[in-house]
């Protein structure tokens, strides 16, 4: 049982305060990768997820990706740190939590991409303007101040 879940099994449903690291990875095609995520909605999403004990963000950065999609990054670079009432979540079982989620960018990987989890439907290369409209909200964050950053390079 991870973090996550000894914690739930103690506080319930109780709203929490979570951390959590996402990964803007991009091909030498310039397309991003996204992951079409199980669930009620299968929503789009970039690669990453919740932070065990004693991880740092990067770290959990790195691990994430690499259950979700059989990447092993190599340097990343901060996009931001994402947080406030906006970044609400709510699970089908009823867990609520805000996540703090730091993002980074990723544009060298070993290995190929492949759904390496139960988590995920399918993963996918999108052109950034060919990204879906179903990306999680808080997401489109992301990718809006990626692309920011990426004119400014």
């Amino acid at each position: 049982m991870g973090y996550i879940e000894e914690l739930r099994a103690l506080v319930g449903h109780r709203r929490l305060i979570l951390c959590g690291a996402s990964v803007v990875i991009r091909n030498a095609r310039g397309e991003l990768l996204l992951q079409q995520r199980r669930g009620p909605t299968e929503r789009w999403s970039f690669p990453g997820g919740l932070m065990e004990l004693g991880e740092s963000t990067e770290e959990t950065a790195r691990r994430e990706v690499f259950e979700e999609t059989a990447l092993t990054l190599g340097a990343m670079k901060l996009i931001g740190v994402y947080s406030g009432a906006e970044h609400l979540c709510r699970a089908a079982n009823g867990d609520e939590w805000y996540v703090v989620n730091t993002a980074y960018a990723c544009g060298e990987y070993s290995g190929e991409a492949q759904v390496n989890d139960g988590e995920s439907v399918q993963l996918r290369w999108f052109r950034p303007e060919e990204v879906p409209e179903t990306l999680v909200r808080s997401h489109k964050e992301i990718l809006r101040d990626y692309m920011i950053i990426m004119q400014n390079e």
